[in-house]
């Protein structure tokens, strides 16, 4: 063929390239008739909605992430033999992270809520009026009583190594209802550092990570930098995405369609949709005034009515984090961090789940209320060499701390699991994260045997090779 003047290099391939493509073409051909149906097509939306496994209960999910270790025992699980022991030692050895030292009661008073009786703190009283459309997870478990590891293991299901993010992993299986709208996003007051992984999708494709918005922004413009071009009209830039495309596909086919191309490729569709729904999505000051005033005035009610008007319009997974690093971590001061930060969060996730109810969209809605790990009940000492500290605050502790999942065909009104008589570790029905997130794709409609992706010659699913389904849960 070089003897006519034909060169490879003219079809913009070197002889490498060539061998590869003719070399794995028939190949190719057989996995086309097996591969899945589904998996999205280069230059066609992989957002689009999918069917899951088995009938869906919840078809959304909003994920109150309440960073930093809320103490179980001044929150969801109530130990009156800690006022028992206050101020000794208790008669049970518990291995902690930091030097701990005498019991130490809860500063909070405890009430029944509901028909259900389910016994909440008074730092959440509005959060407790919908106590009947609680599930108390009293037993979740953890590995590590270290931040970050655990945070990755809650929402990435490992603790050491870059996994995608359970947003993504349900993101990828079912697609998203809105094409205007990210299928996934996460909601951080602040400038991230760490805290990104935990959106991350890793080795699944680009698309399927989390949209970080940094909440403390209250302008449309500032919230979501570049929502408009203001210098072309929407048809102009559509002719003109349009052109830019087909050479992004073309470049992207001439390299094998790396997923890191088809990324950057849908990031630009998203971007140009997101300019007709983004700004009424994010803009609470549509809201009534009497909707506004449920939620409250707190960034952290602000961030949660945006959470409801996201998941309306079919946004799939949507995150929202207390605030950015660690501020339920209440080394000292338990009593006097955990109000404020009770007062924080306390009316807006109690509007937010009325506001469900009486919208209708509970029924198929999952939100996920808690934390990567608890607190000891024990008081945490200061260390030598470490800075002085007042010895009023707990430790963290990942043996036994509560999770609270409601709504999304879950068992309404219940309390699952226990921990032992002064809330350390869980002794009845431990749920390990590993479980806690089987269960929660069940009800999202999946085998999370199933969920699979192929990365580096193996498949990979968020419980990896754990978890069992918490069948007692689900209604």
């Amino acid at each position: 063929m070089t003897g006519h003047g034909f060169q490879l290099e003219h079809l913009g391939l070197t002889r490498r390239e060539m061998l590869q493509r003719v070399g794995m073409g028939f190949g190719m051909l057989g996995l086309a008739g097996l591969a899945d149906a589904d998996v999205p097509k280069l230059g066609t939306n992989p957002l689009l909605p999918r069917q899951p496994h088995f009938p869906v209960k919840a078809k959304r999910v909003i994920h109150i992430f309440l960073n930093g270790g809320p103490s179980q025992v001044d929150t969801f699980d109530p130990k009156p033999m800690l006022d028992e022991w206050h101020g000794r030692e208790l008669p049970k050895r518990m291995v902690t992270e930091r030097p701990t030292g005498t019991c130490l009661r809860s500063p909070f008073e405890f009430q029944k809520y509901g028909q259900s009786g389910i016994e909440v703190s008074e730092i959440l009283r509005q959060t407790a009026e919908s106590a009947d459309e609680m599930c108390v997870i009293r037993s979740t478990q953890a590995d590590l009583p270290n931040h970050e590891p655990s945070m990755l293991l809650m929402n990435c299901g490992d603790a050491r190594l870059p996994r995608p993010s359970m947003g993504s992993w349900i993101t990828y299986g079912l697609g998203t209802e809105n094409q205007n709208l990210p299928g996934y996003v996460s909601l951080c007051p602040g400038l991230p550092t760490s805290e990104r992984q935990n959106w991350q999708s890793a080795f699944l494709p680009g698309v399927f990570q989390g949209t970080h918005i940094d909440t403390r922004e209250t302008q449309i413009e500032k919230l979501i930098e570049h929502i408009r071009d203001k210098s072309l009209p929407l048809d102009q830039q559509r002719r003109q995405l349009d052109l830019v495309q087909q050479m992004n596909l073309r470049h992207a086919q001439a390299r094998s369609n790396h997923p890191k191309l088809e990324a950057r490729i849908q990031s630009f569709e998203l971007a140009y949709r997101m300019q007709l729904e983004a700004t009424d999505a994010f803009d609470v000051s549509q809201e009534p005034k009497s909707i506004r005033q449920m939620y409250g005035p707190q960034l952290q009610a602000r961030q949660l009515l945006i959470a409801r008007r996201l998941v309306e319009r079919g946004v799939r997974f949507v995150q929202v984090f207390h605030k950015h690093g660690q501020p339920w971590d209440s080394h000292e001061k338990v009593e006097l961090h955990h109000r404020r930060l009770g007062r924080e969060c306390d009316q807006g996730i109690g509007a937010l789940l009325k506001d469900l109810k009486q919208r209708g969209l509970l029924d198929d809605t999952l939100v996920i209320i808690g934390g990567e790990f608890g607190r000891t009940p024990l008081v945490e000492l200061p260390r030598p060499g470490f800075p002085p500290m007042e010895i009023s605050g707990r430790d963290h502790n990942h043996y036994g701390f509560s999770t609270v999942l409601v709504g999304g065909g879950v068992k309404p009104g219940m309390i699952y699991g226990a921990t032992d008589e002064f809330g350390f570790e869980a002794v009845e029905n431990p749920v390990h994260v590993h479980d806690l997130h089987a269960t929660i794709l069940r009800l999202m409609g999946f085998d999370h045997e199933s969920l699979t992706y192929r990365h580096a010659g193996r498949d990979f699913r968020l419980t990896d090779v754990y978890g069992n389904i918490v069948r007692d849960v689900i209604a």
